[in-house]
């Protein structure tokens, strides 16, 4: 939020078309041809005004209930084709909306008569069957869990005999024990000024069921509040597929129908979970959260605030990208088990447009979208800093320094070890023994001690420590001390006064 009431769009609006309204008393109308948007709390509010051209607006996502649409918004939004998410903090759809296409009636007939056609079980063991090869790439690849990953395949093997759904959601059940068993002591990092207000179930992973519900839903801890949200997100953009394909999104063929779920957009989420675990993963494994991200309500339920509520509604079109091929094959299955298919008649692909895209000779499927960049966080004080950092400037002194005082106190250690004494006496008893086999007729007559004080021992200030140590055989601290104006045995000055290019003529 910002203080200015006033926002260009063009800084509103991500690149992926995502624009996110929170906080309280939240606006959508029409004012002079203009959508006009509202969101924040109290005095920080914000104002946005969308013309009907160059918005570049694809997705509004609402995070809340507190406000008001006005019907001349809606008809906006949608002769704009714009999709409309209306999500709570906790994890749950209030309402997916967006373009409306005219349905078939004969497909949304054959997706009820699926269980008796036998599209269900095709279509059901298809989605789970992406799911647990999704989960065994994960656990195998990001969770490094190969007897996971090695459980996860030998489940999947099973769903070739599985002749019903009841059957196939038990090999899916059995799959997930073993999957999120892997999580369970997964550390969650906080930056370390916040770690003493942090609570001690919120360190690990934990369990993906809450004992509030014995559910994933009302989470109490961080991780599980954030996939929560995620796959709230990943619900409303099933939704959003299911209705433009002119599907119902309510008869589902995995899911048992029930009057407050879309069953069949649960279907369809299962394919696309693991994506969402793969990308939790690698954000918590590589940087830290935020303790003000988050708030502990009385009875232990874990939410979010609304930044990190925006920052995880941006993957919108990510997850919708994912789920567009799948949503379309499902259609199309459902389409092709008809009792009277109609030669020479096809479903419209309007989420891929891989008809159109084939037809230019590109590829079949549009090309991925990457989530939004994460913000990189201090580990420290939890700032903002570039990527590839691990601190800010103030926080990697203070590491420095607790890295330098381990190292010293190393150091120590290993130069008391008998092993190190020995190659110190070792030396000191070759030192000794060349000083006393020196004869000091042999140095040359015009190499005095005036001469390598005046012309010599200032010209060592610019040789590096290496060719000092290399030319007269010494340590590298002796050598640094060299260098600093230490005058070494005269039997080093010969070779000293070669190295600077000291001679007799010069």
């Amino acid at each position: 939020m910002t203080a200015s009431p006033n926002v260009s769009h063009s800084s509103a609006i991500r690149k992926s078309g995502v624009l996110v309204l929170s906080g309280y008393g939240v606006c959508v109308q029409m004012r002079a041809g203009h959508l006009l948007l509202q969101d924040g709390i109290a005095d920080e509010r914000r104002m946005l005004r969308l013309p009907r051209v160059n918005h570049g607006l694809k997705r509004l996502v609402i995070i809340g209930s507190d406000g008001f649409v006005t019907l001349e918004a809606l008809r906006w939004l949608g002769d704009q084709k714009v999709a409309v998410n209306l999500l709570e903090r906790d994890g749950s759809v209030l309402l997916a909306t967006g373009p409306v296409y005219p349905s078939d009636a004969r497909l949304r007939r054959s997706q009820a008569l699926a269980h008796h056609s036998g599209a269900a079980i095709l279509i059901a063991r298809e989605l789970i069957n992406k799911k647990l090869a999704g989960q065994e790439r994960v656990a195998r690849h990001t969770l490094l869990a190969t007897q996971t990953a090695d459980a996860i395949s030998r489940h999947r093997a099973m769903l070739d005999r599985a002749d019903s759904p009841e059957r196939i959601r038990i090999i899916e059940s059995q799959a997930a024990a073993a999957y999120w068993a892997a999580f369970k002591m997964l550390p969650i990092n906080f930056p370390k000024k916040d770690e003493h207000r942090v609570p001690e179930h919120w360190r690990t992973f934990g369990t993906r069921v809450s004992p509030l519900t014995g559910s994933p839903r009302r989470a109490v801890n961080p991780s599980g509040a954030i996939l929560n949200y995620l796959h709230a997100v990943l619900e409303s953009e099933c939704r959003l597929a299911i209705t433009v394909l002119g599907m119902d999104p309510g008869l589902g063929v995995l899911h048992v129908d029930l009057p407050a779920r879309d069953s069949l957009a649960c279907d369809l989420m299962e394919a696309i979970r693991p994506e969402i675990d793969d990308f939790f993963l690698r954000w918590v494994t590589r940087e830290t959260l935020k303790r003000e991200w988050f708030f502990e309500q009385r009875d232990g339920n874990c939410r979010l605030m609304a930044e990190l509520a925006i920052k995880l509604s941006e993957t919108a079109p990510t997850w919708g990208r994912a789920v567009a091929p799948l949503a379309e094959w499902v259609a199309a299955t459902l389409w092709s088990g008809r009792r009277k298919p109609n030669s020479g008649v096809s479903l419209p692909t309007r989420l891929t447009q891989r008809r159109k895209r084939e037809a230019k000779g590109g590829s079949s499927l549009p090309s991925p979208i990457s989530p939004p960049r994460r913000e990189n966080l201090c580990r420290g004080c939890g700032k903002t800093i570039q990527i590839g950092s691990s601190n800010c400037a103030e926080c990697a002194v203070g590491g420095a320094t607790e890295r330098l005082v381990s190292a010293a106190r190393l150091g120590r250690v290993a130069a008391r070890s008998v092993e190190a004494r020995a190659k110190h006496v070792a030396s000191r008893r070759r030192h000794a023994q060349a000083c006393s086999e020196w004869d000091a007729s042999r140095q040359p007559a015009w190499l005095t001690s005036e001469v390598f004080s005046h012309q010599i021992q200032p010209l060592l200030a610019n040789i590096p420590n290496s060719a000092i140590r290399s030319r007269i055989g010494v340590s590298r601290w002796y050598a640094g001390r060299i260098r600093q104006g230490y005058r070494p045995h005269p039997r080093h000055w010969q070779s000293l006064a070669e190295l600077v290019g000291i001679s007799a003529g010069a």
